[in-house]
């Protein structure tokens, strides 16, 4: 395991896990969209929300030069991702 990212809101003050192997982990939080009440189209948009905020910070991990990157550096850029900051690579 490389990489751990919780995405849970309520998870950013919780204590994580022990993972096997030390993977840089990083809170990427998103307000839970199965918490939504309301008419159909508003929990059908806060779905949508979150997709829109996962995919869009898995689209910047995934355009990390990984394999330049040390592990402070790569810590504080998937870090970073999670806080909407942009990247300095």
């Amino acid at each position: 395991m490389d990489f751990v990212f919780t995405v849970c809101d309520q998870a950013a003050a919780e204590v994580c896990p022990v993972w096997p192997g030390r993977p840089i982990s990083a809170h990427w939080g998103v307000a839970d969209p199965a918490a939504v009440k309301g008419d159909e189209a508003t929990v059908t948009r806060a779905f949508s929300d979150a997709f829109s905020v996962l995919s869009r910070r898995i689209s910047l991990f995934m355009c990390l030069p990984i394999d330049k990157l040390g592990r402070l550096a790569l810590t504080r850029q998937v870090q970073a991702i999670g806080r909407d900051q942009p990247a300095t690579v």
